[in-house]
């Protein structure tokens, strides 16, 4: 009697491929679910004495400085279906004149600000929300705002825990704001 081995174990090999790659398999939806779930709200939040930790929350809006009004309108409202939502005339150093129109889709929004022309001249550096800019929500502006200076970052607001905002130039040159309000 002969018994042909290469076939014996071509059947346990293939068995054991397939054990193999279900445990793969099961690793990575562990390591998938684990993964995804370390970004929840419910995650560890909180720093080593017990006080929650400061972080971004979410999106506050985004703000874009309109230079083309006409053009602006047309591509937010009649090609990617942005409502008015509101608008007000802001007033203040750097500010004054300025209109802003709160345009909505769905849970996003926008600011289209329009600078009058006899302010232009007043259009000054970051803080100003007459720049191109996002505004991100932060449940501790505080902590938030130390570090980014221990790391170098200029702030524009200097009172940022008292006035819960402040802005700074990222290392890529966009403008971030922050914001606990």
């Amino acid at each position: 009697m002969k018994i042909d081995i290469s076939k014996q174990e071509r059947k346990n090999s293939t068995g054991a491929n397939f054990i193999s790659r279900c445990c793969l398999l099961a690793m990575f939806i562990l390591i998938g679910t684990s993964y995804s779930s370390a970004q929840t709200k419910d995650s560890a939040t909180t720093e080593k004495d017990g006080r929650p930790r400061a972080r971004v929350t979410g999106l506050r809006y985004i703000s874009i400085h309109v230079l083309e009004l006409e053009k602006t309108m047309k591509l937010y409202r009649e090609i990617l279906g942005f409502k008015l939502a509101d608008s007000e005339v802001l007033h203040g150093p750097g500010l004054e004149g300025m209109l802003v129109m709160k345009m909505k889709a769905d849970d996003l929004e926008i600011g289209l600000s329009v600078t009058a022309p006899e302010f232009l001249h007043t259009i000054g550096p970051i803080g100003n929300t007459n720049h191109n800019h996002i505004m991100l929500k932060v449940n501790d502006i505080g902590p938030i705002g130390d570090q980014l200076k221990e790391e170098g970052y200029a702030l524009e607001n200097e009172n940022y825990v008292r006035d819960k905002y402040t802005f700074f130039v990222g290392p890529n040159g966009e403008i971030i704001g922050l914001s606990s309000w």
